[in-house]
């Protein structure tokens, strides 16, 4: 943990990857089936019911986030009895002792177009917007986010949610868990970043996804507030935020 207590990437990873499994286990929002009827030999497989090793100040709320939005029954686990081989969080695990902690193997994912894209978008997150919102030194500590700077990858997002209110047609899927909760990461530890000159479009589908009612579970109420507050001081424009602080 580095002195902005923003995991290195490897850490961050591991939640997109358990995350990568409930997509291909829920294939969207509809409707999620049990997490039993994963079909492919080559795939984990997880079974009722989940519990969740984690912490609120790792990335365990994302995957907690998920597994409400799916309505799928999750409890926390005991830290001090956390089966990871290395002792990290976030890990998962089922009432069969499935284990997902490092990566979810992504063959054999249905072929259903929203499936294919949900996966898509979870994948786009951890390759290419993870180092976008937060840049490392070579030890792999976070210093600063590159959403500071124009971004041509940034600016795409920006002109398709111009024309989409989420990510995959549909409504609202776990694409949106994976990249929504990046961005809003990002405002949590880097308060005094301005987005919204540069990408309007994104602090408005910023402003969406943190209301929702299970963002606020998973991440708490002062979290949820907090990322509204800011992003709203962002449209009003300079000269109208009140003084900034951060979450951390």
């Amino acid at each position: 943990m580095n002195k902005l207590n923003v995991p290195n990437q490897t850490m961050r990873a591991s939640s997109l990857s358990i995350l990568s499994l409930l997509a291909a286990t829920a294939a969207g929002f509809s409707p999620p089936p049990p997490l039993a009827r994963i079909h492919g030999s080559s795939r984990t497989s997880l079974s009722m019911a989940l519990t969740l090793y984690g912490s609120p100040g790792s990335r365990s709320p994302l995957v907690n986030w998920a597994a409400l939005e799916l309505k799928l029954p999750v409890q926390a686990g005991d830290l001090s009895k956390n089966p990871h081989p290395f002792g990290q969080i976030p890990c998962l695990t089922d009432d069969n002792d499935v284990m997902v902690f490092e990566s979810a193997d992504e063959k054999g994912i249905s072929g259903d177009a929203r499936s294919a894209a949900v996966t898509s978008w979870i994948a786009w997150a951890n390759a290419s917007l993870d180092p976008i919102c937060f840049l490392e030194t070579p030890q792999g500590k976070v210093y600063d986010t590159g959403l500071r700077n124009s971004n041509r990858r940034i600016d795409r997002l920006d002109q398709l949610l111009a024309k989409s209110k989420f990510l995959v047609p549909g409504g609202f899927s776990l694409a949106d868990v994976a990249v929504a909760s990046y961005l809003l990461y990002v405002i949590q530890f880097f308060p005094d970043v301005d987005l919204y000159s540069k990408w309007p479009n994104v602090v408005k589908y910023m402003k969406e996804c943190a209301g929702r009612e299970d963002y606020g579970k998973a991440f708490g109420e002062n979290v949820q507030e907090f990322c509204l507050q800011r992003l709203g001081e962002m449209e009003k424009g300079p000269g109208k935020e009140k003084k900034i602080f951060g979450m951390f």
